[in-house]
Formats: C-alpha cells, sequence, structure tokens
C-alpha cells in the first residue's frame, strides 16, 4: 500500500488506502494551497527522515529532488507556516514531517522495513 496513509494507534500503525484518505480530505480538509512541488518535497522528506536517522537540510532535500535551492527553501517555509506538515529546527533543517520525526519524543515507531523512528 504505497499511497496508503498511516494512522498511529497506541505502537501500531494501521494503513488507510488512499480511496478513503483522500474522499475523507476532499470532505474536509483543504489542500489547495499545496503545488506538486509541496506535495513532492513533503513526500519525500517524509519517506527520507526514517532512513536519514537525522535532520535534512534544505540541500540535501534540494539535491535528491532536483528543485532549485531557493524553490525548496520556499516550500519548506510555506509547508512550516501551515503549522501541519513539518517543522525545522534553527539551523533549518527539517526535523520533523507529520507523522515522523528525528528528534526524541516519548512514541517509537518501527516499519516492515525495518526502520525505527520517533513519532510526531
Amino acid at each position: 500500500m504505497r499511497d496508503a496513509l498511516l494512522v498511529g494507534v497506541w505502537r501500531f500503525t494501521v494503513p488507510i488506502p488512499q480511496g478513503i484518505w483522500r474522499r475523507h480530505l476532499h470532505e474536509g480538509g483543504d489542500l489547495g494551497f499545496m503545488s506538486q512541488e509541496d506535495h513532492q518535497v513533503r513526500n519525500y522528506v517524509v519517506q527520507e527522515l526514517p532512513r536519514a536517522g537525522k535532520p535534512l537540510s534544505p540541500e540535501s532535500i534540494a539535491r535528491a529532488l532536483d528543485l532549485p535551492l531557493s524553490q525548496v527553501a520556499d516550500i519548506l517555509a510555506k509547508l512550516e507556516r501551515h503549522m501541519t506538515f513539518l517543522y525545522r529546527n534553527p539551523r533549518g533543517e527539517v526535523a520533523w514531517a507529520y507523522p515522523v520525526t528525528v528528534d526524541q519524543t516519548p512514541h517509537r515507531v518501527t516499519f516492515s522495513t525495518g526502520e525505527q523512528v520517533y513519532a510526531a
């Protein structure tokens, strides 16, 4: 379920199929402010934080996605401003992207791939 939304329930994550969460999103949420590149950056940091195990710099994100650094910086600022998707540390690196974080929290998640990360 590559496009599933993972919902945390106690110590487990439960995949919600894309058809269900997209329908719910259209009924009550508005992500109209997000461009295709915004989604690309957000999806990348959510997938990469558990792999990296450390905050992601804007430079590393731009390089990985082949986007201009200035565009990535603008996207990160926009996503952080909406206080829903990500948080950057004082160095400007992405430290968490909901639902994962590399900052220590009381909540740990282990993915089926074996990757472990803290939950945001």
